[in-house]
């Protein structure tokens, strides 16, 4: 196994320790748990940096990526609507818009066509991760001075998930046509 599939499964292999602590009424739990998102979502940017430096791309790899953003969002939303943290449609958005880009890529890749991470795409992961990480942390340190950062956060994250799902649904819109 490469060193790119090996740092996604490390993504996979965290999440047992991210949902202990984000479960868990701990003192500092919920900012262990946002410490172990973070470091699980910088894995994501680097394995993609790591497969595509040194030609690491592998079919498992593409299997493994995706799974492993998927299973990391979808358990802190999960976790995070447990706990009244978080509305229930916003995770409601954010899955469905998951699913739906899921299913869209299958049916290009059936019809021989990959589709590419667009904009918006990458915008909406670091809106998401961000607003993952303020719910975490319930507005830490920004709840000091009064900013209402995770409001704001969760706003981008859900305008940059629609604006990400009608960019690709547009993209391949031929492909839906058929």
């Amino acid at each position: 196994m490469n060193l790119a599939n090996k740092i996604t499964l490390s993504r996979i292999f965290l999440l047992p320790v991210f949902l202990f602590f984000i479960s868990e009424q701990m003192r500092f739990g919920p900012y262990i748990a946002a410490g172990i998102f973070i470091l699980a979502a910088a894995t994501d940017g680097l394995d993609g940096y790591v497969a595509r430096k040194k030609k690491q791309v592998t079919t498992l790899g593409k299997l493994l990526d995706p799974l492993a953003d998927k299973l990391l969002v979808m358990s802190a939303l999960v976790s995070l609507v447990e706990q009244a943290a978080l509305p229930a449609w916003i995770a409601i958005v954010i899955l469905a818009r998951e699913f739906a880009i899921t299913g869209l890529r299958g049916v290009a890749a059936a019809e021989g066509r990959v589709i590419a991470a667009s904009k918006f795409a990458k915008l909406k992961t670091v809106t998401q991760i961000v607003a993952i990480v303020a719910v975490m942390t319930n507005n830490y340190p920004f709840s000091l001075i009064g900013f209402p950062f995770k409001s704001i956060a969760l706003a981008l994250a859900v305008i940059f998930t629609i604006l990400s799902a009608l960019e690709y649904f547009r993209d391949a819109g031929e492909l839906l046509e058929k």
